[in-house]
């Protein structure tokens, strides 16, 4: 099946992201992958969770992007599941990120890898951390949700 060019598929997303910060900005980001990363994520062999992005020398940088490599591997490439990749946006882009960073207390959080015209992009966001009361107001409202569509669904029958 044949992508579309402008159609976007999800390969690996963050769903700690959401609960343990609170998502203020969204960027989208070009990453610096191996052959042999491109082709495991094809599989979608990737894991996204304990992943956050750093900020060296005015290069942004994803780490505990885990990517698991196929049993197909070549037998000259040595796969590293834990590497350093880099994110690829434009300077001013970096720029405006690092200035609030270092200034507000926020943090970078990869959010979700994702394919946009035959390319894997990351999306990451400008994040502040949630204080454990916020994650369980989180909590209430969610378990909230669930209850109300298990009434919906009664009452449909």
């Amino acid at each position: 099946m044949a992508q579309k060019k402008d159609d976007t598929s999800r390969i690996a997303e963050n769903k700690k992201a959401a609960f343990n910060y609170f998502v203020e900005e969204r960027f989208e980001a070009g990453i610096v992958l191996e052959g042999w990363e491109v082709k495991a994520l094809r599989e979608g062999k990737a894991q996204l969770t304990d992943g956050y992005v750093v900020i060296r020398e005015g290069e942004l940088f994803v780490i505990g992007l885990q990517i698991s490599p196929l049993k197909t591997a070549s037998t000259h490439v040595h796969p590293d599941a834990a590497r350093t990749k880099k994110l690829l946006m434009h300077k001013a882009e970096i720029r405006r990120l690092i200035g609030k960073v270092e200034q507000k207390g926020y943090t970078l959080v990869p959010l979700n890898l994702h394919w946009k015209s035959g390319r894997v992009k990351c999306e990451i966001a400008l994040a502040k951390g949630k204080a454990s009361h916020d994650k369980r107001d989180t909590i209430k409202e969610r378990e909230g949700k669930r209850e109300v569509e298990r009434a919906m669904k009664e009452r449909h029958r």
